[in-house]
This record gives C-alpha cells, sequence and structure tokens, in this order.
C-alpha cells in the first residue's frame, strides 16, 4: 500500500507485526540518576550527630535536669559539629589568615567556659548544618554533571569497506561512517548522509517535538533516533561534541563564578583578626599596668564574648532560612541561604521558552472539518486519533489524549502504516484514513530546523492534514501553549527589574516570536546552543546585570551556573537542569518565581535591619567593658538579648503575608516595590 506524503512519521514500523521501536518520552531526554546518599557524606554525618546530640540536651538543660545527664550531650555536639570548621581554622591560620570558623569554635569555647553551653552548641550545630548543605548540594552537582555523560552511548556501528563493526564511541574520528539504527542513541555530532528519520534533541536544543533529519542535517551525540535508520558521517571529535561541551561548560561555569557571600563572610577576615587583637589587647594592657590576672582574664573573657558575633551570625540566617521555609511551603524549593540572596540581588531575566514559558508539549487547539464532509468537530477528531492511536509521536499522542478529554469513542485501527518524517495510514470502518502534511509547502512557526516546509495556521500552531479514501476532510491546530501564567510572570519580572525579561531558546525564530508575543517579550535570541545561551547571559553580566535564568533542560544546564541565579522548573525539569539551579519551582508555577524574588528582598531588607541592631549591642557592650565595667552576667544578658532580637526579627517571614505572589506593577500604586516588611 502506497503512502502520501505526510507531515510526521509515527514512532512504530511500518506494520503492526514488526517490533516496536522505544518511545521518545520524557524520560528518555534525561540522565540516569546517580544521586550521592546524604548520608555518604561525612560533613552530613557530623552535622546529624552534632544536630541530634544538641536536640537531645536542650529539653533537659531548660528542665534543670542534673549537668551530668545533659553535659555529655553538648559535649558531643561541639566535638561532632567542632572538629572540622577548628581543623580548617587551624590551616587557615597556618597559612597566615584568621577566618570566622576558628573564632567561632574559640567564642563557642569561651561560652562554654563561663558557663554558656547552650549557646556555644547552637553556634556549632549552625555552622555544622550549613557546611553539610553546601556539601551536599556540591555533590549532587557533581553527580548529574557524571549522569549527563551517560546521554551518549558507550559504543557506535561504524561502517567501513568490509563491513559494520561495533566500537567504542571514544574511538571514533571525523570522517567516520556510522549507521544509527532505529531506537538508538546517536554516538556522535556528525551529518546525514543516507536515510530519513526523526532526533529527539530536546537534551540539546530545546525543541518541544522530533527533529525530521534527511540528508544533509546535522545530528548531536546524545540525541535519540526515531524509526528510520539513518547513515551518519562523523564531524567531530567525541570530546569535543556538543554533549561533552555541556558537561565543559557546567564544570567551569560552577568554578568560575564568583561566589556570593553573606555579608558575615566578606568581612569575616578583619572582623575575626579584630576580634582577637581587641581581646589580647583587653587582656595584656591592664595585665601591664598591675592588674590582678584573674580579673584581667575575667575582663577579655567578657569582652570575647560580647564581641563575639553570634547575633551577626542569626541576623544573617534566620530571615534567610524563614524567606526558604515560606518559599517552600508556597512550591519553591531554593538551596542554601546564599541562593536565596542571590536571588534578591538580580536585575535582569533571562527565560527559556520549551518547557518553561510553555507547557513543553503539544496540544490541540482547534478542529476544523471541512464544509460537506459529513464530519463535526468530535467526528474529525476520533477519526484522526483513530488512525493515529498505534502511533507513539508526540503530535500522534496529543490527538488521542485531545479524543479522550471529550470522552469520544475511537474505532479499531487496521493495516497501520507510518513513514517516518511523514505520515501515517491506517483502515478505519472500512475506510482509509491518512494523517500528516499538508501539501501547501507553507514555512510553520514549529520549523524543525531542518528547512522542511509545513504549513501554519494564524495562531502559529502546526496544521495536520486529515484525509478519508483520499479526499480532505479537515484539519487539526497543534501548539506548545505558553503556561497560563507567562504573561503574568513576565509582567512580574518587568516590575521588578524595570526592564523586559530576555527570551532564550534553542527553538526556531518564528516558533520564539509567537511565545514572546503571547507573554509580552520584546527581546527574543532564537536558535541558541547551550554554548549560545551561556554568552547571552554573559554578555549581559559584562554589561554590570546580575542575570536570573530560568529553564528546565539539560541545554538549558550551563546558562543556569554562569547566571548569578538560577532556578529549574520542576516538573519536567532534567536532573543536571535540577541540581545546577540555585532553586526548584516544584509545582512549575512560573509566577512564583516573582514571587520568590521579592521574598528574597524583603529578607535581605530584614538582614540589613538585624546587623544594624546587632551592630549597636556590640558596640555598646564593648565599649561598657572598655571604659567602665561590665558585668559578665550583665554583659552575657546583653549578648543573648541582642541575639534573641535579631532571631526574632528574622522569624517574622514565616507569615503567610510574607508570600505575595500576584503584587506586580499592575497592582500596586509604588510600581512594584515590595511593602517593607
Amino acid at each position: 500500500m502506497s503512502l502520501h506524503v505526510f507531515l510526521y512519521g509515527a514512532r512504530v514500523s511500518s506494520t503492526l507485526d514488526s517490533p516496536p521501536v522505544p518511545a521518545l518520552d520524557a524520560s528518555a531526554r534525561t540522565a540516569p540518576r546517580r544521586r550521592t546518599r546524604v548520608l555518604a557524606l561525612p560533613e552530613a554525618r557530623w552535622a546529624l550527630l552534632a544536630t541530634a546530640a544538641f536536640l537531645l540536651a536542650l529539653p533537659l538543660h531548660f528542665a534543670d535536669a542534673p549537668g551530668w545527664t545533659y553535659g555529655p550531650l553538648y559535649a558531643i555536639a561541639y566535638l561532632a559539629g567542632g572538629w572540622e570548621p577548628l581543623l580548617e581554622g587551624l590551616r587557615a591560620l597556618r597559612g597566615k589568615t584568621l577566618d570566622v570558623d576558628l573564632l567561632m569554635i574559640v567564642a563557642a569555647l569561651g561560652a562554654a567556659a563561663i558557663g554558656q553551653v547552650l549557646d556555644g552548641a547552637l553556634l556549632i550545630v549552625i555552622f555544622a548544618t550549613s557546611g553539610a548543605l553546601e556539601a551536599l548540594a556540591t555533590a549532587r552537582t557533581a553527580d548529574s554533571v557524571r549522569g549527563l555523560l551517560d546521554l551518549a552511548p558507550a559504543t557506535a556501528t561504524r561502517v567501513t569497506a568490509d563491513g559494520e563493526k561495533s566500537v567504542p564511541v571514544s574511538r571514533l574520528s571525523v570522517g567516520d561512517e556510522l549507521l544509527i539504527r532505529p531506537g538508538e542513541r546517536i554516538g556522535a555530532d556528525g551529518r546525514v548522509l543516507d536515510g530519513t528519520s526523526e532526533a529527539d534533541q530536546a537534551t540539546i536544543t530545546g525543541e518541544p517535538l522530533p527533529v525530521l533529519k534527511i540528508p544533509g542535517d546535522e545530528v548531536f551525540a546524545g540525541t535519540l533516533n526515531g524509526t528510520g535508520a539513518l547513515r551518519v558521517r562523523v564531524e567531530r571529535d567525541p570530546t569535543d561534541s556538543v554533549i561533552a561541551r555541556i558537561v565543559t561548560l557546567v564544570e567551569e561555569a560552577s568554578r568560575t563564578k564568583a561566589p556570593t557571600q553573606l555579608f558575615i563572610e566578606k568581612i569575616e577576615q578583619r572582623y575575626a583578626v579584630g576580634v582577637v587583637a581587641a581581646t589580647l589587647t583587653v587582656f595584656a594592657v591592664p595585665l601591664a599596668f598591675g592588674a590582678d590576672l584573674t580579673g584581667a582574664l575575667l575582663r577579655a573573657m567578657t569582652f570575647m564574648i560580647v564581641a563575639s558575633p553570634c547575633a551577626v551570625v542569626l541576623a544573617t540566617m534566620p530571615p534567610l532560612l524563614s524567606a526558604i521555609a515560606t518559599a517552600g511551603r508556597h512550591g519553591v524549593l531554593v538551596k542554601s541561604a546564599l541562593a536565596m540572596e542571590r536571588l534578591g540581588e538580580i536585575d535582569t531575566a533571562a527565560l527559556d521558552k520549551t518547557g518553561t514559558l510553555t507547557e513543553g508539549a503539544p496540544e490541540v487547539t482547534a478542529v476544523r472539518p471541512v464544509t460537506g464532509s459529513g464530519l463535526d468537530e468530535d467526528a474529525l477528531l476520533a477519526l484522526a486519533a483513530a488512525a493515529e492511536h498505534p502511533s507513539e509521536h508526540p503530535l500522534a499522542r496529543a490527538i488521542v489524549a485531545a479524543a479522550r478529554t471529550r470522552d469520544l469513542r475511537l474505532a479499531p485501527a487496521r493495516d497501520f502504516a507510518a513513514k517516518p518524517g511523514h505520515g501515517v495510514t491506517a483502515t478505519v470502518d472500512g475506510r482509509i484514513v491518512t494523517v500528516g502534511r499538508p501539501d501547501s509547502g507553507l514555512d510553520t512557526g514549529a520549523d524543525t530546523g531542518t528547512g522542511a516546509d509545513m504549513d501554519t495556521d494564524v495562531e502559529g500552531g502546526t496544521v495536520v492534514r486529515v484525509e478519508r479514501d483520499g479526499a480532505l476532510v479537515g484539519t487539526l491546530v497543534l501548539a506548545d501553549r505558553p503556561r497560563a501564567d507567562a504573561a503574568e510572570t513576565a509582567a512580574g519580572f518587568t516590575a521588578l527589574t524595570g526592564a523586559s525579561p530576555v527570551l532564550l531558546t534553542g527553538d526556531n525564530p518564528r516558533a520564539a516570536a509567537q511565545v514572546a508575543t503571547a507573554t509580552g517579550i520584546t527581546d527574543v535570541r532564537a536558535s541558541l546552543l547551550p554554548e549560545d545561551k551561556v554568552m547571552a547571559v554573559r554578555e549581559l553580566q559584562r554589561a554590570g546585570r546580575k542575570v536570573l535564568f530560568v529553564g528546565d533542560g539539560v541545554n538549558d544546564a550551563p546558562a543556569l551556573a554562569a547566571a548569578h541565579a538560577g532556578v529549574a522548573m520542576g516538573r519536567a525539569g532534567s536532573d543536571l537542569a535540577l541540581e545546577t539551579a540555585d532553586a526548584v519551582v516544584v509545582r512549575d508555577e512560573l509566577a512564583a518565581i516573582p514571587a520568590v524574588v521579592r521574598l528574597s528582598r524583603a529578607a535581605r531588607r530584614l538582614v540589613v535591619q538585624n546587623l544594624l541592631v546587632a551592630g549597636a549591642f556590640i558596640t555598646v557592650l564593648v565599649l561598657w567593658d572598655l571604659l567602665g565595667h561590665l558585668p559578665l552576667p550583665l554583659g552575657v544578658a546583653g549578648h543573648e538579648g541582642s541575639t534573641v532580637l535579631v532571631g526574632l526579627n528574622g522569624l517574622r517571614l514565616l507569615r503567610e503575608s510574607a508570600w505575595r505572589p500576584r503584587e506586580s506593577a499592575g497592582h500596586r500604586p509604588d510600581g512594584g516595590r515590595p511593602r517593607a516588611l
């Protein structure tokens, strides 16, 4: 039976008796998960032990139990959480630097020496937990980068004059010819010499639909071949493939991106040196003028306690941790306090298209029966879905899903046949039904990047032609729709940053322009490979901008790593994107991203408030101790009072009112600036 020339090919063989080819589903687009277990990290084990011991000691302490019941538990917390910061601090000291880790340990030991064991243990637990979270984030990112290499097959079929031979991909050279069978992953970047098929290359370009491949077209290592066999000439060394460059870009960006530091970390060297020097001076000077040893030591210890940065540490962490908790309740996982701080600093937003601004999968948007065909919309859709039902192509699945949404009955299909890149034919209720490419030759907004002609609707969707016994009976329009909150999100970013977001996509210019028009975005950059997205982000950063990048795919990971802050869409996001990003939108609610940026800015304002309060207390207590006589209990009370005050102030962001997802320039008279808390 001959086939008409149609729009696309199915992902099953041309007869129902042949073995099926694996579907190109979302799971095939991402690398296998290789996740480091939390407790596999020594930092996490020590932090867990320190925290558990502290939490067990706390109720006993407050219940005025005998000291022998909770003292050993505090000792365990000190040892488990403090040995590594102490070791790192001593190494830094050997390198002639003094950091806040060592100062924290000394302050914690000093607190214990004068009976404030709880305060010292709390400091130890905070530092140990922070170090464990940082180690986990680093390990998970490394896991995903390694897993990305699994996208490329280990072997490929090389064709020579002597026949076919399976060889390791690492032994391929430029000019080799490869045979890519149906359902196989492509082993190297190259160009099609012979054959017709489709390739799912969402991992590279982010395109929502498989791309038609004919002689002369480029193919990428790690992408998945469809039902046709291809003969490909290798054009790049495997170590220089696009997928290999993605790995390199992520690693380089992660290493070279200047780490944003919390305020205390930015001044820790000078502050630590200053406190130590001042403590020694407070001890030595009175002693030199005849003061007794006990009095001088007590004054110096009081000085170290009141000057220690406990309140400064708590000034910074509770607002950021509270913001993380509030964001988590609303479906945004922010990975660390540093990530939350970075989100509030951004002044430019750059967004991916497919799977980020759009749903990432085609949907039937219009059903148009031909007048006189005798079919209404439901009958036309049911006819097309019946013919497409055996196919596993994304467009076929969308048509079948649309029919099921309308609860339509699908008649059995017989004699199903498909031609890769063109269309399907089947017998439905005794009549030959064909679904596929229109013959008009118009270009489509869903251009596959191969130069193949397709039809397009004014809505910017892909048009599918349906014929019955050779006569046109109607058309279906399918499109990758923008998310319902895409326009609102773009407006929210415009209100926050004062400029329209930038659209960075690997899809073709027309498809990008259609989404930009629907969302109100004016700066559009299309047909970008992963390295092009990184270059676009760095170009904005060289212009002095702090860029937030939002994406979901493997091809977005390098830009997520290079940006000042990165946010990944969680539901359909690749492992590499999820691990590389600073935050993950778990529920795929795009409008939550501007909301978490506003929350971060509110947290940063509270940090500034807390630092001012903590600084004022430290200044007053230090001057009192230096210029007068500050009793140790009063010094401890003042120190603890300031710590509690800034801690409680930071917890204000736990209130439900702190989350304002729909606040934008259009909703508020102040142009979208968040209310002061």
